[in-house]
């Protein structure tokens, strides 16, 4: 005796997909509500996000603007980018690696001996004489070494970075200045495959190996200076990518293109998604968030556009949050939107898993130390022209401190898995918020920028730690 199978109700109009396997395919609408509802629900297990960040934002900008009423004019506000530039652009490169949950201390030790090459070889014409001859020759078999491990690391962009760095040094043209910054960026990156190859390869942990080497640099940076100091504020490109500002008509391109962009892609995305009949975002989501981004770019601009001088006119975008935005969208769509980038998050979220899946986390590791040393590099030319010059003590002192404490701060985890670039500009923020603030009433010691960095930064990590331990229980 035969028995049939019992009827299966299959709805003759479902996808063959969902025919084949049984199951329904996740086809839910994420519209405004739903999103909010998911927002909720990573604050309640222990997911916060941006928003100790924000809240950290209005806190010290209600309290500066009790201590002096300059706090929120234009001028003031139009400093702000100028001042925490360095910071936001050291602290987005150790995104990539504290995503790992590695930490890189010598990024800016190394990005300040990396400007100072520049320096040195616009100043004086040519980076062969100016630096001493074993240095030279020393830098040159240096980024050769590291373009053969590079290679042998599987770091192909690696490598090609940095070559292109030999040649540029190679063939002298860094006594221009905008092959010398590119060098100097090249050169960053050669150091972040050492760092990487010493970490990933070697073994040394990652605090003692870039400890070492915070300490190394400050000492090579004397070399290149040769006990002296190079004024960078001569070089009008240089000077101007703090204090500059972009025109009138350049900051209302840059805001329109930026904002069309977002709402091109994002709509795109959706419509795609859901032809596809994938989850996506609903029409309503994708056009606030555009609105919401819309109206943030169009007051800002107003109000970065309007005179803000007391002597001279001073109007536009400054050029460092031009430049801070531009790579944050850059680091954001890296790792948001690549293969790359999500096998990073799934190093950082468990390395051995990671391998087992067939990442090659050696590959990982060096490439997050060599966009962090790149990224130290950039800062340490933001900061040279902060300061007016590539100093002997450029990029050491509190720069790192600041930096890692930016990331925190915006949200960026020290254990590794969870962090987005967003974070460094946030955090760049809140940093850059406090010395201007104290700074407008002189009466208040420079000692309170050191005590009021500290107990933010000490929030920020208990709320990252108290975070995690909640999404370990749920």
């Amino acid at each position: 005796m035969t028995s049939t199978p019992p009827e299966t109700n299959v709805d003759a109009g479902a996808l063959p997909t969902e025919r084949a396997s049984g199951f329904s395919l996740d086809v839910e609408e994420k519209t405004i509500p739903v999103a909010f509802r998911d927002w909720i629900s990573r604050l309640r297990t222990g997911d916060p996000g941006a928003l100790p960040s924000v809240l950290g934002l209005i806190v010290l900008a209600l309290i500066f603007s009790q201590v002096s009423d300059r706090f929120f004019s234009f001028l003031n506000l139009g400093n702000l980018p100028g001042q925490g530039a360095y910071i936001a652009v050291i602290a987005l490169g150790l995104v990539f690696v504290l995503l790992l949950g590695e930490i890189d201390l010598s990024a800016g030790t190394a990005g300040g001996t990396a400007a100072a090459f520049a320096a040195v070889a616009v100043f004086k014409g040519n980076l062969h004489d100016g630096l001493p001859h074993t240095l030279y020759w020393a830098l040159v078999v240096g980024m050769l070494l590291a373009i053969v491990l590079a290679v042998w690391l599987k770091t192909y962009a690696a490598a090609a970075v940095v070559l292109i760095g030999v040649v540029l040094v190679l063939t002298n043209l860094t006594q221009h200045l905008v092959p010398a910054l590119i060098a100097a960026i090249c050169i960053g990156a050669a150091i972040g495959v050492f760092n990487g190859w010493l970490v990933a390869k070697v073994g040394i942990p990652s605090f003692v190996a870039t400890l070492a080497l915070f300490l190394a640099w400050q000492g090579v940076l004397q070399f290149a200076l040769s006990g002296q100091p190079v004024n960078t504020s001569k070089f009008e490109l240089w000077y101007k990518l703090t204090y500059g500002d972009l025109s009138v008509a350049q900051s209302w391109i840059f805001t329109i293109v930026i904002v069309a962009a977002y709402i091109a892609y994002t709509l795109f995305r959706s419509v795609r998604a859901k032809a596809a009949g994938l989850a996506h975002e609903g029409l309503d989501l994708v056009l606030a968030r555009g609105a919401a981004l819309a109206v943030a770019g169009v007051v800002l601009t107003y109000l970065a556009c309007r005179d803000r001088g007391s002597f001279a006119v001073i109007q536009g975008i400054p050029i460092p949050a031009a430049i801070a935005i531009v790579l944050m969208i850059g680091c954001t769509i890296a790792l948001s939107k690549t293969t790359w980038g999500r096998h990073l998050y799934a190093t950082g979220g468990n390395a051995e898993a990671a391998r087992r899946a067939g990442i090659d986390v050696v590959h990982m590791k060096v490439n997050a130390f060599t966009i962090c040393s790149a990224f130290g590099a950039m800062g340490g030319i933001m900061l040279a022209s902060s300061q007016s010059s590539a100093s002997l003590d450029l990029g050491s002192g509190n720069v790192l401190l600041f930096s890692v404490a930016a990331a925190v701060i915006g949200g960026t985890s020290l254990f590794g898995g969870r962090g987005r670039p967003r974070d460094a500009i946030l955090g760049a923020l809140v940093i850059a918020i406090i010395p201007n603030g104290l700074l407008l009433r002189p009466s208040l010691g420079a000692q309170w920028q050191s005590v009021i960095t500290g107990v933010v930064l000490l929030v920020a990590a208990a709320v990252d730690a108290i975070s995690r331990r909640r999404a370990a229980r749920g």
